[in-house]
């Protein structure tokens, strides 16, 4: 409960809007980062098997599903098609050095499924308009 005060000095009880939607948002800021992390990480020391991009897929999946709101739809997709074009292109470009080209193809795998959900989602709130 969130205490305000009137302009007469009384204090009035407002319930606190969007509790459940602030622990979502939480929860996929922190898979946004641990999604970057790993990416970097992993850039570094290759995994062995196939689960890693299950993973970064997966997390871009929860980024896209729970951190983004209407209102960073259209920043969001901006700056995420950006980034995967960039991260493509530059993950060819610096192919010779391992570390790098490994680090933006992990980017790859977790902001393409993150900027396909958030489109997803914005071209079905259009079409419910």
């Amino acid at each position: 409960m969130v205490k305000k005060e009137a302009k007469t000095g009384e204090k009035v009880t407002k319930k606190q809007e969007g509790g459940s939607k602030m622990g979502k948002s939480a929860f996929g800021g922190w898979a946004f980062i641990i999604g970057v992390v790993l990416a970097v990480i992993f850039g570094f020391v290759m995994p062995s098997g196939s689960w890693f991009p299950w993973l970064m897929v997966v997390i871009g999946l929860i980024i896209g599903l729970l951190n983004v709101t209407d209102a960073e739809t259209q920043p969001f997709l901006m700056a995420g098609t950006i980034l995967v074009i960039v991260s493509a292109l530059g993950g060819d470009v610096f192919s010779s050095t391992q570390f790098l080209g490994t680090i933006l193809n992990n980017n790859l795998m977790l902001f393409v499924p993150a900027t396909i959900i958030v489109a997803l989602k914005s071209v079905f709130g259009l079409a419910r308009k």
